[in-house]
C-alpha cells in the first residue's frame, strides 16, 4: 500500500505593522518565500482593524507609528488575541519600550536595522514555540483525562482481527468509526490508529461527546471568543485547533445534538472551524476518529442522526469484540491490569485456579471497564499473592446472575436454585465446599440439592 505524505498544517498566519515603505515591500515580498501567510499594515490603526478581523498567529510590529503605536496595538493584540505571539521592532529603543515588552510579554526586542537572515531565523523559532504549546495543550488535555497505559492486551482471534484492521487504516487519512458496547475498550483502538500514523508525533485529542452539557459542546470543539456568552471572560482555542496536525478522537459520537452534527459535518467537508463569537473561519488539518456503542442506522431512521454525517464518519468501520468474545484475554488483561496497582509477585503465580475459573466464567456485561475495577477492589484486598476468590468483589457475580434472571424466561424456584448452585460451582471449578460457603449453605444441604436435581434428571 503507498503511504500518503506527511501531513502539514497550516502555515504560520504573520501580521506585519511598520511605517516605512521599504520594509513593507520586503516583508510582503520575502516572508511569503519562507513559508509563511503575511498581511502588512502601514499604521497602528490598520494593524488593530486587521487583528479585529482575522487570526494572526505573530504580530511583527513597529513602536513608532502613526495613529496608535506599536504598545498600543500590541495591547489591543492581547485583548483580541491572547495567544498571538509579538515581536517588537524599534529604531530607537528606550527603557520604557524595554519595559512594557516584557509587560505584554512580547516573544522578541529587535533593533533596527536587522537583517533579513535573522528576522528568519527569528521567525522559526516563533513557530517552534507555537508547536510546543500545542503538544503542550494536547499533553495537558490527555492528562486531565487520567488515561491509563494504552497498550492493547490479548491474542484472542477476534482482537486480531482489530488489529489486521488498524494496520490497514493507520497509514491513511480516513476517517475511522470505532463500534462497540460500552467499556469494550473503543479508546484504545483509536490510540493505536493514531500511534501507527503519520500522525504519531502530533497531537491526539480526545472528547467524550456524551459528558458535556449541550451549550457546552460547540465552544470545546470550536472554542470562543472573549465576551461570545456569558462567562466567557477570555478566548479559548477549542480542541479542534490543538489537534491542528493530529488526530481528534469523538467518543460517542451519537450523543452528538443534531445542531453540532449539522456543524460538524461542515468542518469534516471543508476543514474550517469557527470560534463562537468569530466572524473568521480558520483551517485546520485534523485526522477524525469517532466511536459509539450506539445503532446509528437505528438512529438515522428515528431522525435523530444525520445520515450524511453518518455516511461521512464510516469511511472505514472497526467493531471492537465484548469482553465475553474474548475468553483467552480474560486472564492476560487482569494480570496486564493489575500491574498498573501492584509490582511485587510472580506473573505465574498472580491469581488462584479459583480465582482464574471464576474470572473466566462471568459474562462482563461492562467489558474491560469493569474487568479493571475487579481487578483495582482485588489489589487492594490482597495481602500476598495469589490473589483468591475471597479477594474478588462478590457483588460482580451475583450482579451477573440477576441480570440472566432477568432476561431469562420465567422458571420454577427449583431452577433458579440450581441455576445459582451451577454458576457457583463453575466459579469454583467444581470445588463444592466453596460454593456452598459462597452460597451460604452447608455442605450436606448442597449435596442433598445436586442429589435431588440428579434423581430428577434420570426420572425424565
Amino acid at each position: 500500500m503507498s503511504q500518503s505524505k506527511q501531513p502539514k498544517r497550516q502555515k504560520m498566519r504573520i501580521l506585519f505593522a511598520d511605517d516605512e515603505k521599504n520594509l513593507q515591500e520586503l516583508m510582503r515580498s520575502e516572508l511569503p518565500r519562507m513559508g509563511y501567510e503575511v498581511t502588512v499594515c502601514p499604521d497602528g490603526l490598520t494593524a488593530v482593524a486587521a487583528l479585529e478581523k482575522d487570526p494572526f498567529d505573530c504580530l511583527l510590529v513597529d513602536l513608532n507609528m502613526p495613529g496608535l503605536n506599536g504598545i498600543e496595538v500590541i495591547a489591543k493584540a492581547r485583548e483580541l488575541r491572547p495567544e498571538i505571539e509579538v515581536v517588537i521592532m524599534t529604531g530607537k529603543p528606550t527603557t520604557e519600550t524595554a519595559i512594557a515588552a516584557v509587560h505584554y510579554q512580547a516573544f522578541e526586542y529587535l533593533t533596527k536595522p536587522c537583517r533579513l537572515a535573522d528576522i528568519a531565523g527569528l521567525l522559526g523559532r516563533v513557530a517552534e514555540r507555537r508547536q510546543t504549546k500545542r503538544q503542550l495543550a494536547a499533553l495537558q488535555h490527555r492528562l486531565a483525562r487520567a488515561e491509563g497505559d494504552n497498550k492493547m492486551v490479548g491474542k484472542a482471534a477476534a482482537m486480531q482481527s482489530v488489529r489486521v484492521l488498524i494496520a490497514k487504516v493507520a497509514p491513511t487519512e480516513s476517517t475511522v468509526l470505532i463500534r462497540g458496547e460500552t467499556g469494550c475498550g473503543k479508546e484504545l483502538v483509536a490510540r493505536a490508529v493514531h500511534d501507527s500514523s503519520l500522525r504519531a508525533d502530533e497531537p491526539l485529542v480526545a472528547i467524550n461527546c456524551g459528558a458535556l452539557p449541550e451549550n457546552l459542546i460547540e465552544s470545546e470543539l470550536f472554542g470562543h471568543c472573549k465576551g461570545a456568552f456569558t462567562g466567557a471572560d477570555a478566548a479559548r482555542v477549542g480542541l479542534f485547533e490543538v489537534a491542528d496536525g493530529g488526530t481528534i478522537f469523538l467518543d460517542e459520537i451519537g450523543e452528538l445534538p443534531l445542531a453540532m452534527q449539522a456543524k460538524l459535518l461542515r468542518v469534516l467537508e471543508t476543514g474550517d472551524i469557527r470560534r463562537l463569537g468569530d466572524n473568521q473561519t480558520v483551517h485546520v488539518n485534523v485526522r477524525v476518529i469517532c466511536a459509539t456503542h450506539r445503532d446509528l442506522e437505528r438512529m438515522v431512521e428515528e431522525g435523530t442522526f444525520r445520515e450524511d454525517l453518518m455516511f461521512r464518519i464510516n469511511a472505514f468501520e472497526i467493531d471492537v469484540p465484548p469482553l465475553r468474545e474474548r475468553i483467552d484475554d480474560i486472564i492476560p488483561l487482569a494480570m496486564h491490569l493489575l500491574r498498573r496497582h501492584r509490582t511485587d509477585g510472580c506473573d505465574d503465580q498472580l491469581f488462584t485456579a479459583e480465582a482464574i475459573a471464576e474470572l473466566k466464567s462471568h459474562l462482563w456485561p461492562g467489558n474491560v471497564r469493569e474487568l479493571a475495577n475487579v481487578i483495582e477492589h482485588a489489589a487492594i484486598l490482597c495481602d500476598s499473592f495469589p490473589i483468591g476468590t475471597e479477594n474478588l468483589p462478590r457483588h460482580f457475580g451475583k450482579r451477573q446472575l440477576r441480570k440472566e434472571l432477568r432476561e431469562s424466561e420465567p422458571m420454577p424456584l427449583r431452577d433458579l436454585e440450581m441455576l445459582a448452585i451451577e454458576r457457583a460451582l463453575a466459579r469454583h471449578d467444581g470445588n463444592k465446599p466453596a460454593a456452598a460457603e459462597e452460597l451460604g449453605v452447608s455442605l450436606k444441604t448442597l449435596y442433598n440439592k445436586l442429589n435431588s436435581a440428579e434423581d430428577k434428571r434420570q426420572a425424565g
